[in-house]
């Protein structure tokens, strides 16, 4: 079997169903029962009428961006992957993970797959696939940490919001502080891992009595699959990611402005800015795919809090989760058909090369 072959995660069906029918029931919940009640379907339908044909273009021009910007993660972290393919690759990936219940395991083994095929090497692959999912965890703690800042720059104090980011700043220094230490020696992450066992074993073994957990063996991994990648690239990488969130704000901030209709003085900035921020907390509870649900009501529910009118809220609100999501399942379904054909091909190829290299029989 080969390397790639191996490093795919397999897919536990019992459980993907599970957490489906938990997602969709929270979903369901919090835009029947949770939503209503902060915000209001029937002004937010009134809003939309009212947009202008100017305010549809913006949109639409705010969309194109951001899946432009979507193309540029994995062109950063996978030296020599060109951006279609980069875009391809993504696109795909979050098709499945945001289309298929529990899909984040499989959309993780179609992407080893897909670079695998591009000629991606297998060591190079675990290391762009992971400092891509790492990169966006810290942009995801950070973000609500900024949108606390701009609420207050902005002269807003919602004191019940701030915790997010109080929570997210906490989170964020640990993990840098960890991811820091673990790139720059082995040692350390040695150490970190040690940590991390005699915190996670106590509770491990609530669940399953005498269960070892030995992180050691992970945090050593982890430190030589993306050490040398992240000393070289971080900085791209931390732009390509930057990237794609300042884009999809685009998308909001235009949708607010559109409902509101631009001639008005609208919502400022930095509260536009702080709300969608903070609301990105909701990404971190991993029961729906993209937040879906979660990061809407929280966003609502600031943006109502710091003035903006209901109708208007809510509106904006669906506006960017359409344009944000919908485009993005229908270029990833077609990116994963396209991929398909060629890939499995390619795939075939590579692996029947390597047989013949290492002299080895079918699998």
């Amino acid at each position: 079997m080969s390397n790639t072959a191996a490093a795919r995660p397999g897919l536990d069906k019992k459980k993907s169903i599970v957490l489906g029918v938990l997602g969709l029931v929270v979903i369901v919940l919090i835009f029947v029962r949770v939503i209503p009640q902060i915000g209001s379907y029937h002004d937010a339908l009134t809003s939309l009428k009212a947009m202008t044909a100017g305010a549809l273009v913006c949109i639409v021009a705010s969309v194109v961006l951001y899946l432009a910007a979507y193309g540029l993660p994995f062109m950063a972290a996978t030296p020599g992957l060109r951006y279609w393919r980069s875009q391809q690759l993504n696109q795909a990936a979050f098709a499945i993970s945001n289309g298929v219940p529990a899909g984040g395991a499989f959309g993780l083994g179609v992407q080893y797959a897909m670079l695998s095929s591009y000629g991606i090497e297998p060591t190079a692959s675990t290391a762009a696939i992971t400092a891509v999912g790492v990169w966006s965890i810290f942009v995801t703690l950070g973000l609500p940490i900024l949108g606390v800042v701009a609420i207050q720059a902005s002269g807003q104090t919602p004191t019940s919001y701030v915790w997010p980011g109080v929570l997210g700043l906490l989170v964020l220094a640990v993990a840098v502080v960890g991811f820091a230490l673990i790139v720059r020696s082995e040692s350390a992450a040695r150490h970190i891992g040690s940590a991390g066992d005699r915190i996670i074993t106590p509770l491990a073994r609530r669940f399953a009595k005498a269960r070892r957990i030995d992180l050691v063996p992970t945090a050593l991994k982890f430190r030589s699959d993306i050490a040398g990648l992240v000393t070289r690239r971080w900085s791209v990488i931390t732009g390509a990611q930057l990237s794609v969130s300042v884009t999809q704000f685009l998308i909001f901030y235009v949708a607010l402005r559109g409902v509101e209709g631009w001639g008005s003085a609208g919502t400022p900035l930095l509260v536009a800015f702080g709300s969608f921020a903070v609301a990105q907390i909701g990404l971190m509870i991993p029961i729906t795919p993209g937040g879906l649900g979660t990061v809407d009501a929280t966003m609502i529910a600031l943006l109502t809090t710091l003035g903006v009118e209901s109708g208007a809220a809510t509106a904006a609100d669906l506006v960017w989760r359409a344009a944000s999501f919908v485009p993005q399942i229908i270029i990833g379904v077609i990116a994963l058909i396209t991929w398909s054909h060629k890939g499995a091909a390619a795939l075939a190829e590579r692996e029947a090369a390597r047989r013949q290299r290492t002299g080895d029989g079918p699998t």
